[in-house]
């Protein structure tokens, strides 16, 4: 084809009358049965403000060219049924609350090779592939009868076209929530563990649930709104996370909450945030529900973070309240060398990390307990034991005797 002739030409038929043009569009209509759509889509790129079907029907009319009788064999018919088409898409909608969407199409190998034969016959230099004109089509004609918007950076949803299977198919893009979270009782790990035995399969180790524990704070803020969106499952991103053992109160701690494949977007999260607390009581508490886009997750995952502890301490020999003080007096400031503590090292990598503590205090003697504010990342139970060494220094090693933390709460996560 003449490449001389520049694309976005306003469509003029004297355009045409360029014989290598008119040669290859003869050519086109030669080769079969072919639908105004497809011989307009070979030579999308010669004019613009119009659709493929009307450039068929010009380039048609200029080569007084009849239709011949028979089902397009480009395209195999799919523009004779493009209605019935747009028909199924906006059925597979029905229930589905969005303001924005994104139309995608799987092309059949059959179509692929139609396009790239006659890409092969007569040059594809102005043309536009099948895919193109179909996502753009039918995305005109949701926008028309939705009222939505098509958003090509960030949809809520993406109608798949599959011509494969013959079927409509719906991505359903995540919703997010942030917020913050209290647990008031022990022993409530912050997300769904798996049994080490059976990996989630069931067995007798884990009573056949699958899980090393019975519930998670994720599990029972995620039962809590789940359903209330119609989704298929909820994942906590947490920034940081507790012992199991440890409560996490105060301000409590940031997380995202991500519901996916929703049907419902936008429900009152003040209702939700009820709603959580009300079947959650004496367990978990939800606060400042907000809803955030996916770039949160990371935000919260990546942020710098100091941490404020409140923590029972268990001292093998009595100290005098003094010593104490002075030994905590001597953590303020400190930069703490902690090699991964023995508890975890099975499941995290064997590293030296370096972590700061910015105070320290004794809250109480007679039963001591101790507040720490420090780094996020450092742990609290091995800086007050030492762990064998393992964490320098360490409360333990300032005192000359053996301490242990009995009990265990993050009393604030300032991110």
């Amino acid at each position: 084809m003449n490449n001389q002739i520049p694309p976005q030409l306003p469509f003029r038929t004297e355009v045409l009358e360029n014989a290598e043009i008119i040669a290859a569009a003869r050519t086109i209509i030669n080769e079969g049965p072919i639908c105004d759509n497809c011989l307009g889509r070979q030579f999308a790129k010669i004019a613009s403000g119009l659709t493929n079907e009307k450039r068929g029907e010009i380039l048609r009319s200029v080569l007084r060219a009849e239709l011949k009788e028979g089902k397009c064999w480009l395209c195999n018919g799919l523009f004779e049924n493009f209605d019935a088409l747009v028909v199924k898409a906006l059925e597979t909608l029905k229930g589905y609350e969005f303001d924005s969407f994104l139309v995608g199409t799987k092309v059949s190998g059959m179509l692929l090779e139609n396009e790239e034969l006659l890409w092969e016959i007569a040059g594809a230099a102005y043309a536009e592939p099948l895919k193109s004109e179909l996502n753009r089509e039918v995305g005109k004609r949701i926008e028309h009868e939705t009222g939505k918007i098509a958003d090509f950076d960030r949809p809520d949803l993406v109608v798949i076209l599959n011509l494969v299977t013959e079927e409509v198919e719906l991505q359903i893009n995540s919703v997010f929530i942030y917020g913050r979270y209290r647990k008031f009782k022990r022993g409530i790990p912050q997300t769904k563990w798996l049994c080490r035995v059976c990996r989630g399969k069931g067995c007798e180790r884990c009573d056949f649930t699958g899980k090393m524990y019975a519930e998670s704070v994720e599990e029972l803020i995620g039962g809590s709104i789940l359903e209330e969106f119609g989704g298929v499952v909820t994942v906590l991103h947490g920034s940081g996370r507790e012992d199991i053992d440890a409560r996490m109160l105060g301000s409590g701690r940031p997380f995202v909450m991500e519901i996916k494949e929703p049907k419902l977007r936008e429900l009152d999260l003040k209702r939700l945030e009820n709603k959580v607390n009300e079947e959650n009581k004496d367990k978990v508490e939800v606060l400042n529900f907000q809803y955030v886009k996916r770039e949160a997750v990371a935000k919260i995952k990546n942020a710098k973070v100091d941490k404020t502890y409140r923590a029972i301490v268990s001292l093998k020999t009595d100290v005098l309240e003094e010593d104490l003080r002075s030994a905590l007096d001597n953590l303020i400031g400190a930069v703490i060398e902690q090699r991964t503590p023995l508890r975890v090292v099975h499941r995290r990598a064997d590293l030296v990390r370096k972590r700061k503590v910015y105070d320290a205090r004794l809250v109480s003697f007679e039963v001591p307990i101790v507040e720490l504010k420090c780094d996020g990342g450092l742990y609290i139970k091995e800086l007050i034991s030492g762990d064998n060494g393992r964490t320098i220094p360490s409360l333990s090693e300032l005192l000359g005797t053996e301490a242990e933390v009995m009990e265990l709460d993050v009393v604030d996560v300032a991110i």
